[in-house]
């Protein structure tokens, strides 16, 4: 029972840091920068902010209302399964792991949820700022993320003698993302490099887990 409560405290502490740290940058970013400002913090590393309808770095693929609530069902079914690891008491790391997934997702889904009806429109030359409820630049669920992470590692032009591609631009890495996209992203990357079969084995009913067992056993 006690290493159930130590752990379950410990994902709450992983969602709350990621989730406050998150949204402090994005208002900070939100109320004091128009959109498309830079703030170059080093030559590889800029403030630059950017808003979108999509998903993880700025990626646009589907509608914004079906998005939206997509992201609310899939944090509902990771917070259900969360509290299922913890209460049998899986690995420790798995656990934050999982839990920097929901901290990432619970992220996004504040922007697309709330920031339309909260916040004046971002534009070039414009900075936005907090509006009575019912006044914001869109309705529920129709708010756009806010992304400023910017990591221009590369940024080159390739020599005119280079076949095919001379004088081409070449930039890495382009995509501009905010703490929530890099939570999901590390968490991920983590359970597929070290708890690959923890996590196959997590989600495998207690019916097939038993046949699993089962086969096991006769192979031996």
């Amino acid at each position: 029972m006690k290493g159930k409560i130590q752990k379950g405290v410990v994902a709450i502490l992983v969602l709350i840091t990621v989730l406050v740290l998150d949204q402090i940058l994005k208002v900070w970013v939100k109320t004091n920068m128009a959109l498309y400002d830079t703030i170059e913090i080093t030559k590889w590393f800029k403030i630059y902010f950017v808003e979108n309808n999509g998903m993880a770095f700025g990626i646009e693929a589907i509608g914004k209302l079906f998005l939206s609530v997509f992201r609310i069902i899939a944090v509902g079914f990771i917070s259900v399964y969360l509290i299922k690891i913890i209460r049998k008491e899986y690995k420790l790391g798995f656990i934050i792991c999982v839990s920097m997934v929901l901290a990432g997702a619970f992220g996004n889904i504040i922007d697309s949820v709330f920031y339309g009806e909260l916040f004046s429109a971002s534009y070039p030359g414009h900075v936005a700022h907090f509006v009575p409820i019912g006044e914001g630049y869109a309705s529920w669920l129709h708010g756009k993320v806010v992304d400023m992470l910017y990591f221009p590692i590369i940024e080159t032009t390739l020599p005119n003698w280079v076949p095919f591609w001379g004088g081409t631009e070449i930039l890495f890495f382009r995509f501009i993302f905010n703490l929530a996209d890099a939570s999901i992203s590390v968490g991920v990357v983590l359970l597929l490099l070290f708890y690959r079969k923890t996590l196959s084995h997590s989600l495998q009913s207690d019916a097939e887990r038993q046949k699993t067992i089962l086969k096991n056993q006769e192979t031996k």
